[in-house]
């Protein structure tokens, strides 16, 4: 069976219907554009579909603003802050139970937000459904791509009858395992860099309590560090809690050596034991598989103006900076404002050629500071001078807010290039250092006068 791509010159067919690929075709279809949307599994408002993703996301800044652009009067993003949680800080739980909040930021507005992956998949899709010129075509899973003839072959898993689609232009947003970029890198030849980490994660469940309240602090996004692994919950709309193990996959401890239930369990009992009562579904949780987490590095992300990748299928990176889906948005905002830049007839070869080369940095610098923030997460933040440092950030920024920013502010609440994040914090942890060694750790004896010219610079 074939079929045939929307009837419009530049017509677009997006494989995957998961955030990105949905958010892309809203902003997409409200310029005017026919879009195609193939998703390999069904309807997710209709059945259960499999998911080895996480189920909680951190919703910063930069995703904010591309689910604002997608609709008039920020429609989208209103119905998303429906069930979003702010969180306003990270609360820190030690050995003995003890817990404390870390705030993100020293001003109010400036937190990030917990969203249920489902919910938000499932408000995009109803999205959709706002726009005559959005087609989906669910259980079609792409199998081969002619891109010479424009040709792509899905296959029906359920029913395995195969399909074929002539195309204008493909879109990639199939994730970190994307299809697409694999028929890219056999035809194109791409420089495709997958380096796995050698931890991996659990998710686990933190009911509410019995009579449907919330059994840890709602507005936090709690952090059980344990220096060579860690623990940490992200708040749901119900009032539960979805827990999420960080562990190398083999050592001691690593997941290899607890693959045993009772040794699980005794594991969590000993590590965490404010939390282990909570954990009263583990019969349940353990029972899921060990997620791998690793970071896509791949270029070009295009072949010539017939297709492009974009989001995980592009970029995938390790979540804890909490930006994965927040990058995906952001490519979105960027691609879109390239394109309205352009002439009514755009040279698609040449935008999506453009597009690539400048998020390409940027990607690369979230990814540096995705890695280097988990080492932040499950050990940094027990030590007293990381804190220290922290209050000499805020001090700062609140005496010169025009030139010093902290990196966690660049990168979660404001729009600054993740490249120049990167740089601007490393400068700024140098500064950091110097001041505090020449006050012998003593904010007290700060040299205001040399902090300032050292900002200034």
């Amino acid at each position: 069976m074939t079929q045939t791509a929307s009837d419009h010159g530049n017509s677009f067919s997006i494989i995957g219907a998961g955030l990105a690929g949905t958010l892309l075709a809203i902003h997409m279809a409200r310029r005017g554009y026919q879009i195609d949307i193939h998703e390999r599994f069904p309807d997710q408002r209709i059945e259960q579909v499999p998911s080895g993703r996480s189920i909680n996301l951190a919703l910063a800044a930069r995703g904010r603003k591309a689910l604002a652009e997608a609709m008039p009067d920020a429609a989208l993003l209103a119905s998303v802050d429906q069930f979003s949680i702010p969180m306003r800080g990270r609360m820190l739980h030690d050995e003995h139970g003890e817990a404390t909040l870390q705030r993100y930021s020293q001003f109010d507005d400036e937190v990030i937000y917990s969203v249920h992956r489902d919910r938000l998949n499932a408000c995009l899709l109803r999205a959709t459904e706002q726009h005559d010129n959005i087609h989906m075509h669910f259980n079609q899973q792409l199998e081969t791509v002619d891109f010479q003839a424009r040709m792509a072959q899905f296959i029906d898993p359920r029913t395995q009858q195969h399909s074929s689609m002539y195309f204008h232009r493909l879109i990639g947003c199939d994730g970190a395992g994307s299809v697409l970029r694999q028929q890219m890198q056999q035809h194109a030849g791409l420089d495709v860099d997958a380096q796995m980490l050698d931890h991996g994660y659990l998710e686990l469940t933190v009911p509410a309590a019995a009579d449907g309240s919330a059994q840890l602090e709602l507005h936090a996004l709690h952090i059980w560090p344990r220096g060579g692994h860690m623990l940490i919950a992200l708040p749901n709309a119900d009032n539960t809690f979805t827990a999420t193990l960080f562990l190398p996959h083999r050592g001691q401890p690593g997941f290899a050596e607890l693959a045993n239930p009772a040794t699980m369990i005794s594991f969590l009992q000993q590590h965490f034991p404010d939390l282990f009562p909570l954990l009263t579904q583990l019969e349940i949780d353990l029972a899921r598989p060990v997620g791998k987490l690793g970071t896509l590095y791949c270029q070009p992300w295009h072949i010539a103006d017939r297709a492009l990748l974009l989001g995980d299928a592009a970029h995938a990176i390790v979540p804890f900076h909490g930006q994965g889906m927040n990058t995906a948005f952001e490519d979105i905002s960027v691609l879109m404002q390239q394109l309205d830049d352009q002439s009514d007839d755009p040279d698609w070869h040449k935008l999506f050629s453009d597009f690539s080369q400048r998020r390409k940095p940027d990607t690369d610098a979230i990814a540096a500071m995705a890695l280097e923030n988990y080492q932040t997460m499950r050990d940094a933040v027990r030590d007293p001078r990381f804190h220290l440092k922290k209050q000499l950030e805020w001090a700062l920024e609140k005496r010169f807010p025009e030139h010093f920013i902290p990196r966690y502010s660049m990168v979660m609440f404001r729009h600054i290039p993740y490249a120049k994040a990167l740089l601007r914090g490393e400068q700024q942890q140098a500064l950091l250092e110097q001041l505090l060694t020449a006050a012998d750790d003593d904010l007290s004896q700060i040299d205001w006068r040399q902090a300032e010219h050292s900002v200034m610079q």
